[in-house]
């Protein structure tokens, strides 16, 4: 019988001062960078998220990994959408929003730094995205539904928001005891949350 050496994954938790920064913009793709996008790739597969953060995995640079399923297209899907979710996983580096539309969306958000966290969240409902690929591609596209949320989601990430901060008071009051929780559990784990496959 064979013995496979299982993976170790790990995501930093709220709490840990990395979240709290705001990320270094990338410069030159290195043999570290790629490795760096192939383990958030791992990582963000391994916990079943949709999106991470370099800081997430506690490097505070300017770099995520989406990981958006074919089937979280919208009924009227956006360019971006249609563009990115069959490219899906793939890493950017030094994303950023220059546009959002003026009408809002108000949908529940959950994060893998906040594990069983979950609260409503209002956000434009599309925004103009520019990135680059690893590859140095250039991305330039109008991103609606779950895609368009999670842009903005990993880009707050980026400039040390998480998206409690983004909940209304009286939501917030109704996920405090979860939040206690993870606060304790994080305590406990360096704020760090394992997974071994």
């Amino acid at each position: 019988m064979l013995f496979r050496n299982k993976k170790r994954y790990v995501v930093h938790t709220m709490g840990d001062p990395v979240l709290r920064a705001v990320a270094q913009p990338v410069g030159a793709v290195t043999p570290e960078l790629r490795q760096l996008a192939e383990k958030m790739i791992e990582v963000v597969q391994a916990f079943e998220g949709v999106g991470l953060a370099a800081p997430q995995v506690g490097e505070s640079i300017r770099m995520v990994a989406f990981n958006l399923p074919q089937e979280s297209m919208s009924d009227v899907p956006s360019v971006g959408e249609e563009k990115l979710l069959p490219k899906m996983p793939f890493v950017v580096i030094n994303p950023e929003i220059i546009s959002v539309s003026p009408d809002t969306e108000m949908r529940d958000e959950g994060c893998l730094s906040l594990p069983d966290v979950w609260a409503p969240v209002e956000r434009p409902a599309r925004v103009f995205f520019r990135a680059a690929t690893i590859d140095g591609e250039l991305i330039e596209c109008e991103c609606g539904g779950l895609l368009g949320r999670c842009i903005q989601h990993e880009l707050d990430h980026l400039d040390g928001k998480l998206f409690v901060d983004r909940v209304e008071p009286a939501e917030l009051a109704k996920v405090e005891r979860e939040m206690r929780q993870m606060q304790r559990y994080g305590e406990k784990h360096h704020f760090h949350r394992i997974k071994v496959k």
